[in-house]
């Protein structure tokens, strides 16, 4: 089934539609992680447990890859690094924040990730990206915005993991596009080996202790880290693959609309005008970025 899903894309628009996936997928992650929180699991172990799930139901499927491993050592060790911070920072803002405001920075990553790819992938910022860039960005200031936000007093714990969250998702990103010719389960396995050393490092240093876990937290766990994890991940790396970076990083901003909504419709927050208004100009951004000349198209 991997051979298949990671092979060449046949439309133009498959790569898009996997980001959208992936967007509204990461964008509702919140709530079971929260469930877990609330049968006992902290998030760092709950982190783990997830992703070591979702590593052992991928790694048969990585063992016949690893020859690949030694001709991107440095690669892998990058992108292992990063993708590990980016979601275990992520799950902690999420479970420790205001889940619009935890988005609004982590969605600051399309400005380091468009930077990125023009210095590491020499990328050209084309006139529709960059509009579709700011339309996407003042969606979700309209959207999220709260005089707060620029109050450096309020500066919490959870928005240092949300922002250093984003920026670790955009070097993620664009590592991911550098690589390009590997096997995505590769890439896969090896974010999440980034993700259970990174969180394992922050379970010792922490000192947190074993957790008890329930037939129900065990169970739960269990299926966010397959198929949810797997669905999710696999999506947002194929996206990133086949899609410059200026285009898969507008459409992520889909998240901030499945974040807000969810949130709304799960915590009893109450969407306003300005945040239905941000998310259409989102959702429009999104769709300009994947409009594209079928004879500039080469993944």
């Amino acid at each position: 089934m991997l051979t298949i899903l990671s092979s060449q894309p046949t439309s133009q628009h498959f790569p898009a539609l996997s980001c959208v996936v992936a967007a509204i997928l990461w964008g509702i992650l919140w709530y079971p992680m929260r469930l877990l929180e609330g049968m006992g699991l902290s998030g760092l172990w709950s982190t783990l447990i997830v992703f070591v799930t979702a590593t052992l139901i991928l790694l048969p499927n990585c063992l016949h890859l690893r020859a690949e491993f030694s001709k991107h050592k440095l690669d892998y060790v990058v992108l292992g690094i990063f993708a590990g911070w980016t979601n275990l920072a992520f799950i902690l803002a999420v479970l420790e924040g205001e889940i619009v405001r935890v988005m609004l920075l982590f969605y600051l990553s399309p400005i380091w990730a468009i930077l990125l790819s023009v210095l590491i992938l020499n990328e050209r910022i084309t006139i529709k990206g960059f509009l579709a860039l700011i339309l996407a960005m003042v969606g979700a200031m309209l959207m999220l915005w709260d005089s707060k936000i620029i109050d450096i007093t309020t500066i919490s714990l959870a928005d240092i993991y949300a922002l250093t969250a984003g920026i670790a998702f955009a070097v993620n990103n664009v590592w991911i596009r550098k690589i390009g010719e590997v096997p995505i389960e590769m890439k896969m396995g090896i974010s999440w080996l980034g993700v259970i050393g990174v969180t394992a490092c922050a379970i010792v240093v922490t000192k947190t202790p074993v957790p008890e876990i329930t037939l129900s937290s065990g169970t739960l766990a269990f299926f966010i880290g397959f198929p949810f994890m797997f669905l999710m991940t696999w999506t947002a790396q194929y996206g990133v693959t086949y899609l410059p970076i200026q285009r898969s990083s507008v459409i992520f901003l889909l998240e901030i609309v499945a974040g807000a909504v969810s949130a709304a419709l799960l915590t009893n927050e109450i969407v306003s005008v300005n945040e239905y208004i941000g998310g259409v100009l989102i959702i429009s951004a999104g769709l300009i970025s994947v409009i594209k000349e079928k004879k500039h198209y080469n993944p």
